[in-house]
């Protein structure tokens, strides 16, 4: 069994892909290599580069309350650390990259870099901050290490007003000037904007010599308002030992609050440790206070400035010896492929061609279970019905001929005859004239029949009718036909069987089916019309028990000009016309026309038609 043309189509298409994807691989590989090295050999200090990059955001998270104004800063960064700084929402949307352009930019690298959260880790932040509080805040220092705790508890300078600033500064020259009286040498280190802080100038024993450093003072002459925590940050700090103790209390958690430097700590009182609910009220807690004076957590992406540039020399090169590779395989592949798919089809257009030149005998070999050769055969088939319908035609044309020409010679034969004197044009030779003229106009009008039902033509005018009392109007009728034959004619019914059709067309149908009955039941039979509803619908029956029809002929018994006994002329046996012009009339109602036949048993002919029809008028 040949696969399908779509299951091979999807092959072709995945091997030229996988080519694709193979040599993209390739390109992409070779290029991502020769970029990690070169950054590798040309930062050997990215590690530091990048802590800073964190601790600026860091800082500026903790002084803002958004995130709004950080694109100067992100871009500052990226120009003087040559690094592709981006940060992010939690849901990640882009708050600031410093390789945006024109609003677009490079795909984010897959994982973060780092989380900026400005209000202090989960539990393990919450750990290591008491664990660094008691040596940083006891000492009345800070540290500008990477966020273990609020920014109050990080940066000393957190909050500070000018005034706070300035009063801090004349803390330190008294300080300066309380030192000197004493003897020693100290001086004020500040940066802008920062807090001040004291040191003296010492020289300690070294290898080579003697060093001078600067070395925080702890003195007596130091105010304790220099090292104490802003107006803003005792308010957050308030406000999270307030929450603190609100969410230990309800869990009925033991706690106990010390003073650092002016900064007040709730710890746990029965462990060392903190246990996880401790924590969780700690944390969410710092969280809440700090929330409406820093920025909202943030993602911090770091990658390289540049990337690889296909449209580079060498990059552009690269790519179009990679394409061309492509592209020669999947014409190799798809010209080889293509002929073997391609060649039915051209054997089709070669017999269509055929057929429209008059070769109704033209056909194409079929092979395999494709669509293609589901194609081919349903070509033969449809050239098989042409030939079979021209046939038809062919016959039908002579038929027609037939049956017209031989009432035309008789009455031609009858009006010489008269003419020559040979037979006197009296009543009886003007009664046969009108004959065959009837058999004439009769066959006329059935061939119209057929020619507006083989157009589509063939008009109806619906309404709803009784269809029992049409067919008691075609028995009453066929009455004297059966009558002079000698044949009992019934009509028979359940009641009344209402039905949408069109009256005139519908005693036509029956009425060919009750005169071919009475025409082939003998003198002493019985022909019954039955109506019966059935299938949302009714039947109307026609059931003689005359000569019947052998089974070889009943296929055939609705096609035009068809006679069982062949023995029968145009006079004995109709026109031939009847039975084909009552299946379209059936079929114009949305109905169906059946038959059943034992030889020498009679027949029945059944007629179902719908209730509820709709019919175009």
């Amino acid at each position: 069994m040949r696969r399908s043309v779509l299951v091979r189509f999807l092959g072709l298409s995945l091997a030229v892909a996988l080519g694709a994807v193979i040599a993209t691989a390739l390109i992409a590989t070779y290029s991502t290599s020769e970029k990690l090295q070169g950054e590798i050999d040309a930062n050997t200090g990215q590690l530091q580069v990048d802590g800073e990059i964190y601790g600026q955001l860091s800082k500026y998270a903790s002084d803002h309350p958004t995130w709004s104004g950080v694109d100067k800063v992100v871009h500052d960064l990226a120009d003087r650390l040559g690094r592709r700084i981006a940060v992010t929402t939690e849901d990640g949307t882009v708050i600031a990259d410093s390789a945006r352009m024109l609003g677009a930019a490079p795909e984010l690298p897959s994982v973060p870099a780092a989380t900026i959260d400005a209000r202090g880790g989960g539990m393990q932040g919450t750990m290591a901050l008491y664990q660094a509080r008691k040596t940083v805040m006891a000492a009345g220092t800070f540290s500008a290490t990477p966020m273990i705790g609020p920014p109050f508890i990080v940066y000393p300078d957190w909050g500070l007003t000018d005034e706070e600033l300035a009063q801090r500064n004349q803390l330190a020259k008294r300080a300066v000037n309380c030192l000197a009286a004493k003897g020693k040498s100290a001086s004020v280190v500040a940066g802008d904007g920062t807090v001040p802080q004291v040191v003296i100038e010492s020289t300690q024993p070294a290898a080579g010599g003697q060093v001078s450093s600067l070395t925080s003072v702890k003195d007596d002459c130091l105010s304790a308002g220099m090292t104490a925590p802003s107006a803003k940050a005792k308010i957050v700090n308030d406000d999270e030992v307030r929450r603190s103790t609100a969410c230990l209390d309800a869990a009925g958690i033991k706690y106990k609050i010390n003073d650092y430097s002016g900064l007040r700590s709730v710890e746990p009182v029965a462990k060392p440790e903190l246990d996880e609910r401790f924590a969780n009220c700690v944390t969410q807690a710092r969280v809440q206070a700090l929330t409406p004076y820093v920025a909202p957590p943030a993602k911090l992406y770091l990658g390289a400035k540049s990337t690889f540039n296909m449209f580079s020399g060498e990059g552009l090169a690269r790519t179009a010896a990679t394409a061309l590779g492509v592209v020669l395989i999947a014409a190799l592949v798809m010209f080889f492929a293509g002929r073997r798919l391609v060649r039915p089809i051209v054997a089709l257009t070669g017999a269509a061609q055929r057929m429209r030149n008059g070769d109704h005998a033209a056909r194409v070999p079929v092979s395999g279970k494709d669509e293609v050769a589901r194609l081919g055969h349903a070509f033969n088939d449809m050239a098989e019905a042409i030939q079979r319908h021209d046939f038809q035609r062919k016959a039908m044309v002579s038929d027609v001929a037939h049956e017209l020409r031989t009432p035309l010679a008789n009455i031609k034969g009858y009006l010489v005859a008269s003419e020559d004197g040979v037979v006197p044009l009296d009543g009886a030779l003007v009664t046969s004239l009108l004959e065959e003229t009837g058999l004439l106009e009769h066959l006329v009008a059935d061939l119209q029949d057929l020619a507006l039902a083989d157009a589509g033509m063939l008009r109806l005018h619906p309404a709803s009718r009784d269809l029992t009392e049409l067919a008691g109007q075609v028995v009453l009728a066929h009455q004297p036909a059966a009558e002079a034959a000698s044949v009992t004619l019934t009509s028979t019914a359940s009641g009344p069987s209402p039905a949408i059709v069109d009256s005139a067309r519908i005693r036509q149908a029956v009425g060919n089916l009750v005169s071919n009955a009475i025409r082939y039941t003998p003198p002493g039979g019985h022909v019954v019309v039955g109506v019966r509803p059935v299938d949302n619908g009714f039947t109307v029956s026609v059931t003689d028990n005359g000569t019947g029809i052998a089974p070889e002929h009943l296929p055939h018994v609705f096609d035009r000009f068809y006679r069982a006994d062949v023995s029968r002329t145009r006079t004995t046996g109709g026109s031939g016309l009847g039975l084909a012009i009552t299946k379209h009339l059936v079929e114009a109602h949305q109905g169906r026309i059946t038959v059943t036949s034992r030889l020498g048993s009679g027949s029945t002919f059944t007629i179902w038609l719908p209730s509820t029809a709709t019919l175009s008028g």
